[in-house]
């Protein structure tokens, strides 16, 4: 791992460390329009950051002209935040039922026809197996209930002794888009909850910027591919660099 990303990263880490409660509460709330628009953004070319800030700081898009599937994911976005932030404190436990809501907070009105006909429902694991591009993704169908357990059982056990934040948070989201636990929103999921963990830890949230996205999925099928975690670490490393930029 380079030695200079790791010294700026850890230098913002002990700046936001530093910051009393109430600053860094005010940098997340100026944060959360950013990392919404960018996660939507990835999963859906056609949100718009103009259309996001309408969302969260009017609650509404006046004339909105666009498919109401994207409108229901920008909303989603915000509710689902909303939802996450308090729970994001030193003690969070990852737990079945947080990541099911998680999940049917992001993706409630936004399950097309044949997922809904084939049973998949917001807030369930998947039933059936699915396949992007000319691959299939993710564990059986089966095996995901007991995948997701022995994750979250991993998770906590570091969670609970408060250390190698980077590493968990990004272990976490790695093997929740390895395991595909869902028939939609898996991405989304692992971003919201990422985030959860590294507030939960005191180390600053990151912004995934939607043009980084190839960049993205490389460093996950590092992952995937090797089970090599540091090409994902280094990746998160940079964007949250980039995501506070001077402003801690």
């Amino acid at each position: 791992m380079p030695d200079v990303l790791l010294a700026s990263y850890e230098g913002l880490v002990s700046r936001w460390r530093g910051l009393s409660a109430p600053s860094r509460e005010a940098h997340v709330d100026s944060f959360v329009l950013n990392y919404a628009y960018n996660s939507g953004k990835i999963e859906n070319d056609a949100i718009t950051y103009h259309d996001t800030h309408e969302v969260f700081e009017n609650g509404r898009i006046i004339a909105f002209t666009g498919d109401v599937r994207t409108l229901f994911e920008i909303q989603n976005l915000k509710t689902s935040w909303e939802w996450a932030r308090p729970l994001a404190v030193p003690g969070l436990q990852l737990t079945e039922n947080l990541v099911l809501k998680a999940h049917e907070l992001l993706t409630y009105g936004t399950y097309d026809e044949q997922r809904w006909g084939s049973g998949e429902r917001p807030g369930s694991f998947k039933l059936g197996d699915y396949v992007v591009g000319a691959k299939a993704v993710g564990a059986d169908a089966a095996d995901v209930p007991e995948l997701m357990r022995d994750l979250l059982d991993d998770v906590n056990s570091y969670l609970s002794a408060s250390c190698h934040a980077l590493t968990v948070a990004a272990y976490f989201h790695a093997s929740l888009v390895d395991i595909h636990p869902f028939a939609d929103g898996n991405g989304r999921v692992a971003r919201l909850l990422m985030n959860m963990v590294f507030l939960a830890m005191g180390h600053p949230p990151v912004v995934i910027r939607e043009q980084d996205r190839m960049a993205y999925y490389g460093a996950l099928d590092a992952f995937h591919d090797d089970g090599d975690l540091t090409p994902f670490k280094q990746f998160l490393m940079t964007e949250c660099l980039l995501t506070w930029d001077g402003s801690v």
